[in-house]
């Protein structure tokens, strides 16, 4: 395994990204990515098996959707600072034709985004289907993707979620970003998700949960979700985070799921967060 303290001055570097390129443009959504920087640090850095220079094709590779395609800015810097692309090309987060639009898109051949996301509902659908050709070609490699726990809200997800385990798309790892926040408020009080591990199960699933902020505990319940793959079943890995992590004044509070710090903020949150390989 990677070196836990050099993940963790990774995170706080990608954590540092995403709050100066929402800043930037005064726009985005900072509170979901400051939660899932664990998530992408470990997947990126540790857990996933994948090829540079970048294919659209991925074959022989794991592949990574983003079904809750707002939480971009994270996904950027962790590519960027992965080597699918340059760091610098942070600075032009949602700018007028750059490629980093503010929900993922395919459009721009952005090295790392194979399909666009951010209509939630969607994105376990498209993994199924990868995971499904993977089968078909007969390659032995992994198909992972993220969900939010407000879009879980959206009947697709469990259309989907019916359709998995019942057609054994064993190669496929879904985790739940659980940080309990919506943009309209706590999820509890917008349509309760109530015993979510239940369900899963109900629907046929293995079930895994972690700290979603804790890295070391995160890569091996990643690594242990992994190991209980093709055997005939999906995995779904709830994940707990705080939204905002990181970052005092943003942990756990609603109102940051899509709004950017302005020049007071943004210092008073960098001053949290030690800058440990550099700016772009």
């Amino acid at each position: 395994m990677a070196n836990i303290k050099e993940l963790e001055h990774q995170a706080s570097q990608i954590r540092r990204d995403i709050l100066r390129m929402v800043h930037g443009v005064q726009s985005g959504h900072p509170g979901g990515s400051l939660g899932c920087t664990e998530f992408f640090t470990a997947l990126y850095f540790e857990i996933m098996d994948f090829k540079l220079p970048f294919s659209m094709e991925g074959r022989h590779e794991d592949l990574f959707f983003l079904s809750n395609g707002h939480i971009s800015p994270v996904w950027y810097s962790t590519l960027a600072r992965r080597g699918f692309f340059e760091v610098s090309e942070l600075a032009t987060f949602r700018k007028i034709n750059s490629r980093l639009q503010g929900h993922p898109a395919t459009k721009e051949h952005l090295p790392g985004i194979r399909v666009a996301s951010g209509s939630l509902g969607q994105g376990l659908s498209v993994a199924i289907g990868a995971a499904q050709a993977k089968k078909l070609n007969g390659e032995d490699h992994i198909v992972y993707v993220l969900l939010g726990d407000g879009e879980l809200q959206e009947g697709q997800v469990w259309e989907a979620a019916m359709y998995a385990p019942h057609h054994k798309v064993d190669n496929l790892l879904v985790t739940i970003d659980y940080n309990g926040q919506q943009i309209d408020g706590p999820v509890d009080q917008i349509i309760s998700l109530k015993d979510l591990a239940a369900k899963w199960e109900a629907f046929g699933w293995e079930v895994i949960k972690s700290d979603g902020n804790n890295l070391s505990q995160l890569i091996n319940v990643l690594k242990e979700g992994r190991g209980r793959l093709n055997n005939g079943r999906p995995v779904v890995h709830i994940m707990s985070t705080q939204m905002g992590k990181g970052v005092d004044f943003m942990e756990n509070d609603h109102k940051w799921h899509g709004v950017a710090p302005n020049d007071e903020q943004l210092t008073q949150s960098l001053a949290q967060l030690p800058e440990t390989i550099g700016d772009y």
